[in-house]
């Protein structure tokens, strides 16, 4: 078991993935950002099944940050209510995980 996570974010276009990737590769709060786009997304919003374009944004980081990726990602998202998911990284290639804590802040 590790102690990173990768947050799934959606959003509304390259533009936005690309500010907010930045702002949390430069502050440290991210070691990197892999930014899809071409999402096709259809959800459920105030009672009604919506569909849209959406860029992906994947974001690699320590467990212990989320909480300031999550308030970053809030303040410069487009959103009411962005998706801020994170899902743990168990294991990994140990060359990356290395470089993944030496490019992060560690609280």
């Amino acid at each position: 078991m590790t102690d990173f996570i990768s947050i799934h974010i959606t959003t509304s276009s390259v533009a936005e993935a690309e500010k907010i990737a930045h702002a949390l590769v430069e502050e440290k709060l991210a070691a990197c950002a892999n930014i899809v786009p071409g999402v096709k997304s259809i959800y459920r919003w105030k009672d009604k099944v919506e569909a849209g374009d959406e860029v992906y944004l994947l974001v690699k980081t320590r467990a212990e940050l989320f909480g300031a990726v999550e308030a970053k990602v809030k303040d410069l998202h487009s959103y009411e209510c962005p998706c801020i998911v994170a899902l743990p990284i168990t294991d990994g290639h140990q060359p990356f995980l290395d470089w993944l804590a030496e490019s992060t802040q560690s609280l």
